[in-house]
């Protein structure tokens, strides 16, 4: 993972006492929505940084626009300025950015001063960027240079798609993803465990993208020893920039290690893999499984959901953005138990299994009462064939 500053959490929006008052129009939004949409085209590309769109309209006309699309590479607002035929162009023009313009040198110079330089005489900002090198500074120093400002147009459209990068910035840790593909009476493999394939070949290569969009994946043991999984990212006629990280590939090992010849140790030296290793583990055979590429984390706790929340700590220390779960019903009971789960991404094959002893998706003992269950909102729903993926986000309720 990137080497960058741990961020601590903050109190509160830190743009709030730079908003201003002026009245949203259909204008605002309407290019807004464009900048938004162009941050899109970053995603997978540059995390731990967030997504980030940037539109320059003058006189209702788009004359430049960017988005950041690698991690280490130019921001959205450089990428904008320079897709305008002149520099001179940026006099007077309006810019659209979706977050907050920084204000700090890292690994790029800082792009509210570049605006300021470039002449721009407005900047509309979907939403202020928490993460404490900013937090605020970039909208100050356009106003002391005499930029207008408007912040919050689309806000919440711009906080739904970082919503992964805010966790990290506020809350330490990575967003958790977890998908699993289930029968429709509820089912993810048959009473005797046989589980390929319950959707089709369009859905599972819905699956790869996601492989590919994310951080990590991660299994439990008892995926490894049923499945031997690769767990790589198979994505036919999509070409991806071979400079950006590989997706890592994590197991949670509370009890048990892989073995030298299953398929993820196999396959360590090309695609990395990480074991989550408990204090309980027999480690005999560690050093022979990091002499064949294996990296371990090794935790203090023995109880699954706290091995969980401490391993989440850890990840977003080394600024892991996004964690997908592939792993079976224990694992996602582990994080379920532990409230770690954010998105959950539900594939329903058109079969039915049937039968007490086939499993549902989360083991575990689950809940008494329907009204502590876990609350989640539909974000999309979409047909791949005859199968379905509908998309879920974690409902905060408030006490």
């Amino acid at each position: 993972m990137p080497d960058l500053p741990t961020p601590e959490p903050t109190d509160g929006d830190p743009g709030r006492l730079l908003k201003n008052e002026n009245a949203v129009d259909d204008k605002d939004q309407h290019f807004m929505g464009m900048a938004i949409q162009m941050a899109k085209l970053g995603a997978g590309a540059v995390e731990p940084n967030p997504m980030v769109g940037c539109v320059l309209v003058r006189d209702g006309l788009v004359v430049g626009k960017g988005y950041h699309r690698k991690f280490g590479g130019p921001h959205a607002e450089v990428e904008a300025l320079r897709s305008l035929e002149s520099p001179e162009q940026a006099s007077g023009v309006t810019a659209y950015v979706s977050l907050e313009p920084c204000c700090h040198y890292g690994k790029t110079p800082p792009c509210a001063q570049m605006l300021v330089d470039a002449g721009v005489s407005r900047v509309v900002v979907a939403m202020a960027d928490p993460f404490p090198k900013v937090a605020g500074g970039g909208l100050s120093l356009l106003q002391s240079a005499g930029v207008e400002t408007t912040v919050g147009v689309m806000q919440a459209e711009a906080e739904e798609l970082n919503a992964p990068y805010l966790k990290l910035v506020r809350d330490g840790r990575p967003w958790v993803i977890a998908k699993w593909a289930m029968t429709m009476d509820g089912r993810i493999a048959t009473a005797s465990g046989q589980s390929q394939w319950i959707t089709g070949p369009r859905a599972r290569d819905q699956v790869h993208r996601l492989r590919a969009r994310v951080d990590g994946i991660a299994v439990g043991m008892g995926t490894v020893l049923a499945d031997d999984p690769m767990l790589t990212a198979r994505v036919k006629n999509d070409h991806f920039d071979a400079s950006l990280p590989v997706t890592g590939r994590f197991v949670f090992c509370q009890h048990r290690l892989p073995s030298v010849e299953s398929k993820l140790v196999r396959s360590a030296r090309d695609v990395p893999v990480t074991l989550v290793v408990g204090p309980e583990v027999e480690s005999e055979h560690l050093a022979e499984l990091e002499a064949a590429g294996v990296e371990s984390i090794f935790l203090a706790s023995t109880e699954s959901t706290e091995m969980v929340i401490e391993a989440l700590q850890l990840l977003g220390q080394q600024r892991m953005t996004n964690l997908m779960l592939e792993g079976g019903a224990e694992l996602l009971a582990s994080f379920f138990a532990a409230d770690r789960i954010d998105e959950c991404h539900v594939y329903l094959g058109p079969k039915l299994f049937g039968g007490q002893a086939a499993k549902g998706p989360i083991a575990g003992v689950g809940i008494d009462r329907i009204g502590d269950a876990l609350q989640f909102r539909l974000v999309s729903s979409e047909p791949f064939g005859n199968d379905l993926r509908a998309v879920y986000r974690r409902v905060i309720c408030e006490e």
